[in-house]
């Protein structure tokens, strides 16, 4: 357990921000919302709601991997 002065500095934060830098990088890596849940201990919807915003950021990425399946089903 932190002292109080341990628990009232910049380092206390720190463990959180490592958490939640390991969480952004696995979305927008295209790891799948509902995996990164699971591995973080998360409903999706706890997810959608603090990380929207790597969720948002990998979108492109998403319609990339749709338009190779497209064009995959197109040749087939």
């Amino acid at each position: 357990m932190l002292t109080e002065s341990e628990a009232a500095s910049p380092l206390a934060d720190v463990p959180y921000s490592l958490r939640h830098a390991g969480v952004s990088l696995w979305l927008e890596s295209g790891v799948s919302p509902a995996e990164v849940a699971r591995r973080a201990g998360h409903s999706i919807a706890v997810l959608f709601r603090f990380y929207a915003k790597a969720i948002h950021r990998n979108q492109q990425h998403s319609n990339e991997q749709i338009g190779r399946a497209l064009e995959a089903a197109e040749e087939e």
